[in-house]
């Protein structure tokens, strides 16, 4: 009998086996360093069972030839990993009303599984993001609009004397504006309402400050959207490490392929390094 005992996620009732509502793992695919079919093959072959989702962030599909996307699609598929787009989408603005649809009739030609709407680059009205959120449902894709939550660190009320997530006027010298949490959660519920499968999270200024505060934001965030229906974005592997610590393998994260068996080892616990801080953390209080 071998002395090692590999992974199943039978054993692990908190992560399913493929398709999973919760627990999603979704790669990002060509964008900061250029990935070959042999380098995503590899990974697919070595980690598919980890890996749920592949997204060409930043608009890199638009940069590729169709015939590569295709077969970088249909590589995805053969490993039960959906293929989303990234950040695109607001290149359509001005270009007529039949743009969109358009665009999406030639993603999901290409393949693609999701269509991301990154609602702060699109600069649309609410009622237009929800147009384009049904439209993507009708031609039977995935819908995930992207919100930013933006945090200066020096607007945020200290001492306890104001409620968190409610508007706060910038001071002067600042030069970003306090996210109303509020408000971007109530536009990302009516996404939900509108079909939208999941909403992307882009925490990452959140994740940069005190963990009072961050834990407050996610918090508030998970609360009202649920764990299944949100996904954060996860810049590094120190953000990874804190939601997991903070909510366990049930997260759906977005990270960088390079980050993939790291995360797998920290929703797992089957650890190739100490994180100590995951080992101990709170979820198991649940």
């Amino acid at each position: 009998m071998s002395a090692y005992r590999w992974k199943s996620f039978h054993e692990d009732e908190d992560r399913p086996e493929k398709p999973r509502r919760f627990g999603v793992t979704e790669m990002r695919g060509p964008h900061y360093t250029l990935l070959t079919q042999n380098v995503l093959q590899d990974i697919f072959e070595s980690m598919g069972q980890f890996v749920d989702g592949l997204k060409f962030a930043g608009g890199s599909h638009s940069l590729m030839p169709k015939n590569f996307i295709k077969e970088v699609t249909d590589m995805a598929h053969k490993h039960d990993v959906y293929v989303s787009t990234g950040d695109w989408a607001e290149h359509l603005r001005g270009k007529g009303p039949s743009a969109f649809k358009e665009y999406i009739e030639e993603c999901k030609h290409l393949g693609f599984d999701t269509i991301e709407l990154n609602v702060g680059s699109l600069g649309i009205p609410e009622e237009t993001l929800l147009r384009f959120v049904r439209l993507i449902k009708s031609d039977g894709m995935k819908a995930k609009p992207q919100f930013t939550l933006k945090i200066n660190k020096s607007d945020i009320p200290i001492g306890g004397d104001r409620a968190f997530g409610a508007y706060i006027v910038p001071q002067p010298q600042t030069y970003e504006m306090v996210e109303d949490v509020d408000l971007l959660i109530r536009r990302a519920e009516r996404c939900l309402e509108a079909g939208a499968d999941m909403i992307m999270i882009d925490a990452d200024d959140v994740c940069k400050y005190a963990d009072s505060v961050r834990a407050d934001v996610i918090a508030k965030v998970i609360g009202r959207l649920g764990l299944e229906k949100t996904m954060f974005e996860a810049s590094s592997a120190q953000t990874s490490e804190w939601f997991i610590k903070h909510y366990g393998p049930k997260v759906n994260l977005f990270v960088d392929h390079s980050q993939v068996m790291d995360l797998e080892c920290l929703r797992g616990r089957n650890l190739g390094k100490n994180h100590t801080s995951v080992l101990g953390s709170s979820y198991f209080l649940f």
